[in-house]
């Protein structure tokens, strides 16, 4: 997958006064700074400590997000716990025993993450893996085994993770197995490798059961269709259970419950138009109580009755969607993640016991009354008959009897999502806001190869990349125009990863639907981007992008992802085009901007493009994040005519270069010179 978010938990700081509006964008005077969208949420992340006397949350500290701690029902005495100076700590987690609190972090966006942790009693900050060009990933946790936990590394072999304990306490690693096979593993509650995943040929998956010798013997075969919605989600304590999301001899991925020892598969949970998305399961003994499928909505149902009237009090009480962002060991301290879509998320703590909700904090409280816009979910027919799900925002006062309608038609945003393996969700959406404020209606759609509407819908997307994948985003721009919701000659096209694929595929594939274009780390050439890729990649490349996109190995393979890739079509682009880019991304490296701004530059065809020295894979710290908007809404204004905040010092602090096009955008030459 190229890219699951180019979102983050949120982005920052900038003025705030009105450039002049066009009469179609000029609804409301309420123009929300950037930095209450984009900028660093006041707390995000609330999760609760394994024996329920804490909360942990990620908050600002000197201006990059850390971890803070607090007691239970005493935030404002929190403290933070981490010491961050650089890149922000997007993610975080307790140790089994309550005593640490553990977290990734790479270095300027290169994905060579590295563990840390922090000891809560004498706040001794440790790194625990510091070996060089490595990625490591966390294989096990488990209450059972509260000093320990299972990391995997590729350090001895880029391609693989061997597997190590690691002791929380003194920091020592133990090797538990040298990997050369398997690209996962599923621990048990005693932190002994259970089970491994290794790829077959044709894309298919091979999942072996793994004795205590580490031998594996076969357990259960994913076929190559059934790869991307088939997946282990974890085994029971008493290891007699695996849980799985599986679409095997159906269309939508079903929870099951599959016997260990028979290998006998029961079905707890299912919907033929989506697929089971996730499950709440029991902390102690891993058993699944509720699981979740999200067709227009995401949507709680219970298994069994073990929190069936908790599911029906906090559906009835919170009013929108809801999440478990975390439970107590015993069942009783919950935390929860609410998103109602036209307000900022927020974070609650549940006490089951007693069946008492207490609203934690917004996300952004900076947002908290503004007028901010609704998320409506439509349904598009493609023209070969696909349903596409999308989601719709249109400007504040655009709509005067709330039906997702406008008045008149407005000027247009695509958003396109990345991955392409990966979707869209109604909820809370920053861009949606960001641009709804300024005047544009905002459409995300869910085109064919999107996830979570079974495996006929994202295979149907296989070999067509620049094809009928597009096709299904111009489909989507045809519905707009048609229900009187976009003006034909004002709609962008913007997207980070897949997304900036789209974004140049529009420009140079189509290049008189859109009226310019945002890409953002996308790729330019599908033959370079494969060959780019990551090592510990390559084990899934015959899965996923030999087999549904195009295999550059072959002569064949290679001349169709050329036709394919929008370096192939650069002379057809009549459009402006603004092109953002994370120095170390690993994913989408700078080649494949490079090249295509060069090949621009050579043809006499204006660009603009922004370099970010310190990013990867998308913009994490916000001062990077909260320029390359500034940059994007000057160059959208100028496009589409929508309303504007001036850029102001929203380039401060940002680790940019402008080598191209700076003039294309209004003020952007003038605060680049500042």
């Amino acid at each position: 997958m190229i890219l699951h978010a180019f979102r983050l938990a949120g982005a920052v700081l900038a003025g705030a006064s009105i450039v002049a509006a066009s009469p179609a964008a000029a609804q409301s005077n309420d123009l929300i700074p950037r930095k209450h969208i984009f900028g660093n949420p006041t707390r995000a992340g609330a999760t609760v400590s394994p024996d329920g006397r804490r909360i942990a949350f990620l908050a600002p500290r000197d201006g990059v997000l850390n971890v803070w701690v607090a007691p239970a029902g005493a935030l404002g005495d929190a403290k933070p716990v981490t010491a961050e100076k650089v890149r922000p700590v997007m993610d975080y987690f307790w140790s089994a025993d309550g005593g640490r609190i553990l977290y990734t972090q790479d270095e300027g966006g290169n994905e060579n993450f590295a563990l840390h942790g922090v000891d809560l009693a004498s706040g001794a900050q440790t790194k625990y893996t510091d070996f060089a060009k490595t990625q490591v990933r966390v294989v096990g946790v488990s209450h059972k085994v509260p000093g320990a936990i299972l990391i995997g590394a590729n350090n001895r072999n880029p391609q693989f993770h061997d597997v190590h304990r690691l002791d929380l306490a003194s920091g020592k690693l133990t090797l538990v197995r040298e990997n050369d096979e398997y690209i996962g593993f599923l621990a048990d509650y005693d932190l002994r490798l259970a089970f491994g995943v290794k790829p077959a040929p044709g894309g298919a998956f091979v999942v072996e059961r793994l004795d205590a010798a580490g031998r594996g013997s076969p357990f259960a075969t994913i076929p190559a269709d059934d790869a991307l919605t088939t997946s282990a989600l974890g085994v029971t304590l008493d290891g007699r259970t695996l849980y799985m999301r599986d679409s095997r001899e159906r269309d939508t991925a079903a929870l099951m419950a599959v016997d260990v020892a028979s290998g006998k598969a029961t079905l707890l949970g299912a919907d033929p138009r989506a697929d089971v998305t996730g499950a709440i399961r029991n902390p102690r003994t891993g058993v699944v109580e509720a699981y979740a499928v999200d067709y227009l909505r995401t949507a709680w149902t219970p298994v069994g009755d073990a929190i069936r009237e908790d599911v029906a009090f906090l559906n009835r009480e919170l009013r929108g969607q809801w999440i478990v962002a975390s439970r107590s060991l015993d069942g009783r301290q919950w935390t929860l993640r609410v998103d109602r879509a036209g307000e900022p998320v927020s974070f609650w703590h549940y006490d089951a016991g007693r069946k008492k909700l207490d609203r934690l904090f917004s996300a952004r409280p900076d947002l908290e009354g503004r007028r901010l816009a609704a998320m409506h979910a439509v349904e598009i027919r493609s023209r070969d008959g696909l349903t596409l799900v999308a989601y719709l925002s249109l400007p504040s006062g655009a709509d005067g009897n709330g039906d997702g309608r406008p008045e008149r038609p407005v000027p247009m945003v695509l958003n396109v999502h990345g991955g392409p393996w990966a979707r869209d969700s109604f909820g809370y959406h920053p861009e949606h806001q960001w641009l709804a404020n300024r005047g544009y209606a905002v459409l995300s759609v869910n085109y064919r190869g999107s996830t979570g509407f079974g495996k006929k819908f994202l295979n149907a997307a296989d070999k067509e990349f620049g094809a009928k994948m597009h096709d299904d985003l111009i489909d989507a721009v045809e519905w707009a125009v048609r229900e009187g919701i976009a003006q034909r000659d004002r709609v962008a096209i913007y997207g980070g990863s897949y997304g900036g694929y789209a974004t140049l595929v529009g420009l140079t594939f189509t290049p008189e639907t859109f009226a310019c274009g945002v890409d953002i780390v996308g790729p330019s050439s599908l033959v370079t981007l494969i060959e780019s890729f990551p090592a510990y990649w390559k084990p899934v490349l015959e899965a996923t992008w030999y087999r549904r996109v195009g295999d550059p190995r072959t002569e064949e393979g290679r001349k169709f992802l050329l036709s394919r890739s929008p370096i192939t079509r650069v002379a057809e682009i009549r459009r402006p085009l603004l092109i953002a880019q994370g120095a170390n991304d690993p994913r989408v490296t700078q080649k494949e901007s490079d090249q295509l701004v060069a090949a621009m530059k050579e043809r006499g065809i204006p660009v603009t493009y922004a370099i970010y020295a310190d990013e990867g894979h998308g913009f994490a710290r916000p001062e990077n994040r909260t320029s390359f908007y500034a940059i994007s809404e000057g160059f959208l204004a100028k496009c589409l005519g929508g309303r504007q905040e001036p850029i102001g010092d929203d380039l401060k602090g940002a680790n940019l270069k402008v080598p191209e096009g700076a003039a294309h955008v209004p003020g952007l030459a003038a605060a680049l010179a500042n």
